[in-house]
């Protein structure tokens, strides 16, 4: 029985060690993958901006960058990790950072003023429009909100939501996924470092009984042994 213990303990023990190895592995390879996005966010050279007081502020005040939390926590529904806004480290290059800085873009789009000129008058759906300048409010509208047979609505829209505005959205999610990913390989090193160390444990547990028992029974076999009598 002791022999059968401590081969289950060897075994639980190896297995252990190769979990540590496995998680130090994945360890290093996030690392690699954290060195990289750094690279990535320094080579932008993207940073929020923060008053003296270490409150974000947009444009100057605090009033615009409480207004772009507000889209992105209410209405985007991103759940913002405040510990990821570091004045002392501006550089936009955690998961947080990279949707704030998404919501920046979002923010300034959606609440937007696009000038559009009309070069001829134009008639639509029995409204007429004549040739001029116009001012138009881009209130909220996301790509698919604007009516694009409108002579002035769909205009605005190719001048609101710009291929660049697109381009900046799809690096910025790009930023935040690598992020969010990394993130969740750290925890999955530090899952498979645990699952190591708890087998290692319980392989040395199933050795060390498997050694007492021994003794044990040892210890009984030599309690039954009658002393000599003297004669």
């Amino acid at each position: 029985m002791s022999k059968r213990l401590q081969i289950i303990g060897i075994v639980l023990a190896v297995f252990g060690l190769g979990f540590v190895l496995a998680g130090g592995y994945a360890y290093l390879q996030v690392q690699d993958g954290y060195d990289s996005l750094q690279a990535f966010s320094e080579a932008q050279n993207v940073t929020l901006s923060y008053n003296e007081d270490g409150e974000l502020v947009d444009r100057g005040t605090t009033e615009g960058a409480d207004a772009i939390m507000t889209l992105l926590t209410d209405e985007w529904g991103y759940p913002v990790v405040e510990s990821d806004l570091d004045p002392d480290d501006p550089l936009v290059n955690t998961a947080s950072e990279y949707m704030f800085q998404m919501a920046t873009v979002g923010y300034h789009v959606l609440n937007g003023t696009q000038t559009v000129v009309l070069a001829e008058d134009a008639e639509y759906q029995g409204e007429f429009f004549p040739a001029g300048t116009y001012e138009f409010e881009v209130d909220g509208r996301y790509w698919t909100d604007f009516d694009r047979g409108h002579p002035i609505e769909g205009p605005a829209r190719e001048q609101a939501w710009t291929s660049t505005v697109h381009g900046l959205f799809g690096e910025l999610g790009v930023g935040t996924v690598t992020a969010s990913t990394l993130q969740l390989g750290l925890a999955f090193a530090g899952v498979l470092a645990g699952l190591g160390i708890t087998f290692a444990l319980l392989g040395g547990g199933l050795i060390w009984a498997g050694t007492g028992r021994d003794e044990i029974v040892t210890l009984a076999i030599d309690d039954r042994i009658p002393e000599p009598s003297v004669v």
